[in-house]
């Protein structure tokens, strides 16, 4: 059977065939079905490895999509502030990003003492950012951990 490694210069398609290792040794699928079976992995080698490049709208898109569904957690710590949330006082969906910059004080509120925390995932730099403007801003509604982690 012929083997298609990866080729880092390379812009895969979604027709385009990749083999891989897996545990039942090389398997080689096209690049829409990769994206299927095995969604985590080919977006770590997009994004974290950097060694495979992809067309955008054909594969990156529906990976995304499937990242949400296959790794919910993975898929909310590459997302961060970019996801969409059901926030206080809007009608429908907002970025996160958008209560985390402009309403610093709200979005520590709803996202810690609302117990949203699963909701979305805040990198540390992320918290300690947030934690510094709420505990100059509001000083008594910051938690005494958080308060701790400043220190």
């Amino acid at each position: 059977m012929e083997q298609f490694p990866l080729d880092p210069n390379k812009v895969y398609d979604s027709m385009d065939e990749l083999t891989l290792d897996t545990e039942q040794g090389p398997q080689t699928l096209k690049m829409g079905v990769w994206i299927t079976v095995d969604p985590v992995r080919i977006h770590k080698l997009i994004v974290k490895d950097k060694v495979l490049q992809v067309n955008q709208s054909e594969v990156l898109a529906p990976l995304v999509s499937k990242l949400r569904r296959a790794d919910p957690d993975y898929y909310k710590k590459f997302i961060g502030l970019s996801l969409v949330i059901d926030y206080p006082g809007y009608s429908s969906g907002i970025v996160a990003r958008i209560p985390y910059e402009n309403d610093p004080v709200g979005f520590y509120k709803w996202w810690r003492k609302g117990k949203h925390e699963d909701k979305v995932y805040l990198s540390l730099g992320n918290r300690v950012r947030l934690f510094q403007k709420v505990s100059l801003m509001d000083p008594k509604m910051i938690l005494k951990k958080d308060l701790e982690l400043l220190a």
